[in-house]
Parts: structure tokens; C-alpha cells; sequence
């Protein structure tokens, strides 16, 4: 049973080596009783593997004889570094983190890398006239049509991402008809239309999904994304496209490539 003292405990490696680095422990040595629980559910969380459901808060806290909050609290940090996620009624094991390249290439062909099966589903394709900032970006003159491409992105059947794309109707005025919202749409721009991809400026930020954008993700509302903007131009150096993409933090992490 959980006592009044449980706050804090001096900090203790697990037999199995399992634990945080030491970098993140107090130099007094002792940390909050949710961080050492959280420690001792990591060789847990691998014994269960991949998809593995997690044991219910009642049975941890009795498991590791501390109060229901403080594996609440636990949990909650597993959920948000992607070790944990949601299903259904309970918690399993959650697989390891998309990388993302940010680099000029497709959202498809970064997740296809992984082995992992990409998705996406149509939320709109409409048609607006491009406000002054966004039309700079795509190359037109504030008010010339332009596309509003908005789909939510898969990895194996889990919603991981919500993608919105601009382009001026001029670059592609078949795009309502001819393009299957369901694949590649880097890929419609390169082999059905033709275009060169030359260079890219994105800029990557962390922010809070908002209410409807967490709902078509599938997270809660406080789960910290990723935000990509990306704004981008073909061979011949004329803007082609605008991007903002939001990813979950719990299943995303990006890796660039430098040179020295």
C-alpha cells in the first residue's frame, strides 16, 4: 500500500540496467515515485514486445506497491515518448518511432524505408482563392485559384499525421480529377505531370494539436505534435507548393543529414 512518503525515493539501478540515464537523476539521488516507477516499467514494457498489453493501474500499483496516480503519471510520460499507445480500452506496447528524412521527398517513401505500410485519407480537395502570404509561396497573385489538399496519414492502419497541401490550380487544373487521394502526391506531380523538384525551406516546430486536428489524428488534445512547414520549388527554380504537415511527437522523429 502507498504511504504519505511515497513523493520521493532514493534512486536505485535496476538489476537489468534498464534505468534512465544517470544524467537525468538529482545529484542528492533521490527522484519522484513516478520516475522510479517508470524506470522499473521499461524491462517490462520489452518483455511484453511490440502490441503487448500492459497490465491495468490497479494491478501496477499493487505489482510495485504505490497509489494509482503515481502509475497514472508513469504512464502518461510512456504515452507521450512513444513507448506506450492506446487501444481500444486498454494500453499496449507501442512499436518504435517513425524517422522521417527532412529532405525533399515524399511522405510515402519514407514510411515505405521503415518497411512499414504508408496510408492516407481524404478529408477535402477544394478549391480557394490563395491569400496574399500564400500566393508569394505559390508563385501567383493574391486571389488566383488555388488547391487545398487535406489529408490524415497512416503507418500500418495507425493514424500518425495530418497533411495539408497548396498549390495553384494553374500547376495542376486536373488535380479534382485525376489524382487518387490515397497515394503519392509527389509522385502524381513527377510521372502524371511532369514536374522537376528542385529545392526546399521547412521549418519544424513543436505546438499542440487543436481540438479538431487532435480528433482526425486520433490523439488527445494535449499530445505534443510536430509541426513541418515546408515551402518548395521545382527545377527552374519558380515555387511550386506550400505544405504544412503535423505529426504525433509519441511516433515521429526526424533525421537530417550534414556535411562538413
Amino acid at each position: 500500500m502507498a504511504t504519505s512518503r511515497e513523493s520521493s525515493v532514493p534512486y536505485e539501478i535496476p538489476d537489468d540496467g534498464a534505468a534512465p540515464v544517470r544524467a537525468g537523476i538529482p545529484e542528492h539521488g533521490r527522484v519522484p515515485r513516478y520516475y522510479w516507477l517508470k524506470a522499473r516499467l521499461v524491462p517490462l514494457l520489452e518483455g511484453l514486445g511490440e502490441g503487448g498489453a500492459l497490465p491495468t493501474e490497479r494491478e501496477l500499483a499493487e505489482r510495485y506497491s504505490v497509489s494509482r496516480e503515481t502509475v497514472r503519471q508513469a504512464l502518461r510520460e510512456l504515452l507521450l515518448e512513444g513507448r506506450l499507445r492506446r487501444s481500444g480500452r486498454g494500453t499496449v506496447v507501442a512499436g518504435p518511432k517513425l524517422e522521417q528524412p527532412l529532405a525533399l521527398a515524399s511522405y510515402t517513401e519514407g514510411v515505405r524505408r521503415q518497411g512499414r505500410v504508408p496510408g492516407r485519407t481524404l478529408i477535402g480537395l477544394t478549391r480557394h482563392p490563395a491569400p496574399a502570404g500564400l500566393a508569394a509561396d505559390l508563385g501567383v497573385a493574391a486571389g488566383e485559384p488555388m488547391w487545398h489538399l487535406e489529408r490524415v496519414l497512416f503507418a500500418d492502419d495507425e493514424r500518425v499525421g495530418l497533411e495539408s497541401t497548396y498549390l495553384a490550380v494553374e500547376r495542376a487544373p486536373a488535380l479534382d480529377r485525376e489524382f487518387e487521394p490515397d497515394s503519392s502526391f509527389y509522385a502524381y506531380l513527377r510521372e502524371r505531370l511532369g514536374v522537376r523538384f528542385g529545392e526546399a525551406t521547412e521549418r519544424l516546430e513543436t505546438v499542440l494539436a487543436t481540438p479538431r486536428e487532435a480528433l482526425l489524428v486520433g490523439t488527445p488534445p494535449g499530445l505534443p505534435m510536430l509541426l513541418i512547414h515546408r515551402a518548395s520549388r521545382d527545377g527552374d527554380g519558380v515555387p511550386l507548393e506550400r505544405v504544412r504537415v503535423l505529426y504525433r511527437g509519441d511516433r515521429f522523429s526526424f533525421t537530417v543529414h550534414l556535411d562538413g
